[in-house]
This record gives structure tokens, C-alpha cells and sequence, in this order.
């Protein structure tokens, strides 16, 4: 099986860069994932409710921890993600094109990361039944 179809059929999702901007992408990855019937935590600082669902400031603050960390965030930022990935014992990013240039790929493999790099979610989940 991919990662990605092993990813897919995970159930506790976090999506790092989450936003209310209907434009952005972050909100339509997230909308997407709720909508796939995943549990799936927004997660960035400055935004405190998506779609009715409380926003986290950080992964170390969801309720529980995720099985897929989704990324839609600047590189620089996913860098950074990718570390905090591995403190928390998270194995499994899908970082969104945009988010996966080859520092942040490099930083997630060395950490021992599952990645998903090449694929956009927003495509997969319609391909997923």
C-alpha cells in the first residue's frame, strides 16, 4: 500500500495552516477532510474557529494526537513543523504542494517521518472511496 493510501486510512487529521479565508487553501483542505468524515483539528495561531470546529495554536495543543499532520504553510514554517512532528511522536505528514520543497522533505526524513510530498489531498480524497 502507498502512503498515501496508508494515510487515507487514517482517522485523526491536523491541518497546519488551517485558516476562515474561503480563498485559501488551508480552509479548503480542511473543508475537504471534515467532509471526507475524518476527525481533523485546524491548527494556526491566529485564527480561533473554522467552520464552527475550535482552531489550536499548535499541534502540542490538540486533544489528541493526530495520526496525519496535513501542511499548507510557507517552507520556512514547515521546517519547523516537521520538528515539532517528531518531538510529539507524529509519523505521518502530507505536505501540500507549495509546502514541500526539498529543506522541509529533507528536515521530515532525517526527523523519520512518513511523507507525503508529491500529492495534493484535495485530489486524492476525491479519488479515495
Amino acid at each position: 500500500m502507498s502512503e498515501v493510501e496508508t494515510m487515507l486510512q487514517m482517522k485523526n487529521w491536523a491541518v497546519i495552516g488551517a485558516t476562515n479565508n474561503t480563498e485559501k487553501f488551508g480552509y479548503k483542505i480542511f473543508k475537504a477532510i471534515l467532509a471526507a468524515g475524518y476527525n481533523v483539528y485546524p491548527v494556526n495561531p491566529g485564527v480561533t474557529e473554522i467552520l464552527g470546529h475550535k482552531c489550536y495554536a499548535a499541534l502540542k495543543d490538540l486533544p489528541v494526537k493526530p495520526d496525519v499532520v496535513n501542511v499548507v504553510v510557507p517552507p520556512r514554517v514547515g521546517e519547523q513543523i516537521m520538528k515539532e512532528c517528531s518531538e510529539l511522536e507524529i509519523k505521518n505528514v502530507w505536505l501540500q504542494p507549495g509546502a514541500n520543497t526539498a529543506s522541509v522533505v529533507e528536515i521530515a526524513k532525517k526527523s523519520g517521518l512518513n511523507v507525503v510530498d508529491q500529492e495534493c489531498i484535495l485530489v486524492e480524497l476525491r479519488n479515495h472511496k
